[in-house]
Formats: structure tokens, sequence, C-alpha cells
């Protein structure tokens, strides 16, 4: 990935899962590494590895990268690189963690259960084999802008989800080839490794998620259809990583197209569509007072920090 002058930015989304007995340790110089260049986002440590998005400089990105490989236990990454127009976070955040990516079950050990690596031009054979059941480990909202032709929607709103979706499903998916992908690769390895865990040996995973695969497979051979989810600012994307339409609502952080933006129930900064039945009235003066002042700040030409 090559950033070029309408987007200066560079976005790595990386994880590796790994034994990383030194997690804690690490908090302070790599956030201190990151606030001395200016790159800005989300980076999660637990004892099962590393993972996060983060944009900045691409010097300062690239030397992030190096930086987090010079770690023995963590090796070789797994990264995706893409651009922005824009700084897509306001902040940079190091968090430690019980799990890189929660599913909330003990035992789970990715490094050494995940099923199958798939790469991304293999996939479309795999997905088009009417004997491969295909699974979507996303959640609900990021399912609603995109996913691949035949796949299942577990319907969960999180992570955690999961494990008794295919628990509920186990007896179904039995002898079954199951191929299981998400955003960027890390859910549906740790997804792959419970399904291994409850029996299920035919398992196969997207390498590097749905994101490196619009990246590799032209579009006119994709069997991807609609946009992805991306967790920062710039919402979505599509083939080739470009930047999508879409617009996040800031009430419930669901992402909206431009027609979902068309209903009377939406309202800027304050509802939308599927979240206007769930809030108050409480709820909704509160997010109009947050408007408010994101309108006062864009109007004095300043961010407004979690606008």
């Amino acid at each position: 990935m090559h950033t070029s002058s309408d987007m200066p930015i560079k976005v790595v989304a990386l994880y590796r899962f790994a034994r990383l007995p030194g997690w804690r340790e690490m908090r302070a110089p790599l956030a201190d590494f990151c606030a001395k260049r200016g790159i800005k986002g989300t980076l999660l440590l637990a004892h099962e590895g590393i993972n996060g998005t983060v944009a900045g400089a691409p010097d300062a990105i690239d030397g992030l990268v190096a930086n987090l490989e010079a770690v023995p236990a963590l090796g070789k990454l797994d990264v995706k690189y893409s651009g922005a127009r824009e700084m897509p976070f306001h902040r940079m955040k190091v968090r430690l963690k019980a799990e890189i990516v929660t599913m909330g079950v003990a035992g789970i050990d990715p490094e050494r259960d995940a099923g199958t690596y798939v790469e991304p031009n293999d996939w479309n054979a795999l997905i088009a084999d009417p004997e491969t059941v295909v699974i979507d480990t996303r959640n609900g909202y990021e399912i609603g802008l995109g996913t691949f032709e035949r796949a299942i929607d577990p319907k969960t709103d999180s992570f955690r989800e999961f494990p008794d979706w295919l628990e509920t499903n186990r007896v179904a998916l039995q002898g079954r080839k199951l191929a299981m992908f998400c955003t960027g690769g890390i859910r549906c390895e740790k997804a792959t490794a419970y399904a291994k865990s409850a029996g299920l040996d035919e398992v196969y995973h997207l390498r590097g998620g749905i994101l490196r695969y619009l990246e590799e497979v032209p579009e006119d051979e994709s069997l991807w259809r609609g946009e992805c989810f991306v967790f920062d600012e710039r919402v979505a994307v599509g083939h080739g990583l470009r930047e999508s339409a879409a617009e996040l609502c800031r009430a419930c952080r669901r992402p909206l197209m431009p027609q979902d933006r068309l209903s009377p129930l939406f309202v800027e900064g304050i509802s939308c569509a599927a979240c206007h039945d769930e809030r108050s009235d409480a709820d909704r003066e509160r997010y109009a007072e947050r408007q408010r002042q994101v309108e006062r700040a864009k109007a004095r030409g300043t961010p407004h920090i979690g606008g």
C-alpha cells in the first residue's frame, strides 16, 4: 500500500496471537513510542498477543510495525495497510485486556488450534462450493453493510454471543466444511479455534479477512457484496480499500448509508431509524446538546473530540 497526496495518512490494522509474557510491561513504552510520532488509534495487549488499528505518517507507522516485530514473541505480525484523507482517530490508547478479541471462553488457543488458512485468491473457490457452509463471524450492524454471497448471518450483537450460536447449530454443522471470515482475520481465527474445540473438524478461515480480500481480489472477480465496516472515522471501505459513503449515527455508532439518512427518524447526531426507539427523550436531549457543541466547534474551525 502506497500513500498519495490525497491519502496522506497510513492506516495499519494489525494483530498476532502469541504467548506474550511481558505484555503488561509493554504498555508504557508502546504508548510513548506512538505519542512521540503522532500515531493515533488503539492497541490492545493481552497474554494471548496484540491487536489494534492505528494511523499516522507513513514513516511513523512503518517504524511502529518494525518496533513490534522486533519483539521475539510477536515475530511477523498480520498487517493490513490502507490510506485515509484525514486522521481517522482522535487519540492514542494502549490498553491491557484479558483477551485481544473478547469471546469470553477460557482455554481457546488460536495460535495452536486455529482452522486452515485460505488465501484471498483461493477463497472464491471454497465459498462457491455448495457443500461449504459460509459463516460471517461479525456482528449484525457490520453484516448489514455487506457480506459474501451465501454467507450465514449468526445475528449476534457481540462476539461473545458467537459460541452460543455455534453450540445451538453444532449438530447441523457437524461433518460439514465450514468457511469463516471477519474484518481483518482475528475474530475468525479465534472462532475457528473454538469450532475445533467443539468437535467441528473441517474448518477454514480467510487469511487477512475481508480487508485483504478487498485489496487483492479484482472487483470483477469478487464475491463480496456491499461495503466493509471498519472501526474508525472512515466507517466503511469497498474494493481497493477505497472509503465508502457510509457515516456513523453519533447516537448509537451504527453505520448509515446515504439512504438511511432519508428516514424521518434520522436526526443528525441524535438518532437514526435503528436506535430511535432504543433511546429516551432524556438521551436525545443529551445528544442534541452534544451536537450543538459539535456544530459550534465546526463553526470555529476546531475539532470536537468525540463528536
